[in-house]
């Protein structure tokens, strides 16, 4: 399996689905820049993240939703990562409860 392992200025992950997506953006020190829910929509999605456009890499796992981001990151030069659920961090089914 590879990993993505270029550091980039801004990462944007997306919880997507149907009709909202959730959308956090950390810079390169781990600050939170941005926490927003959002419409799923193209225009919608590309306005958020104009401030944090220069040097950002987009996040999503692998959903049934998936392929349109993936494909209008492509188009606007933007790197995207497809990430498999099982690899994320911060699950609440992965923390151990005491």
């Amino acid at each position: 399996m590879k990993f993505y392992t270029k550091q980039h200025k801004f990462y944007c992950g997306i919880d997507l689905h149907t009709k909202k997506m959730y959308i956090c953006i950390v810079d390169s020190s781990g600050e939170i820049r941005l926490h927003q829910n959002i419409k799923t929509d193209r225009e919608v999605f590309l306005k958020v993240i104009e401030p944090f456009r220069e040097g950002i890499v987009i996040s999503a796992e692998c959903m049934f939703t998936w392929y349109w981001i993936a494909d209008l990151c492509a188009q606007q030069g933007i790197p995207f990562i497809l990430g498999h659920a099982l690899y994320y961090e911060n699950y609440t089914w992965r923390k151990s409860k005491k």
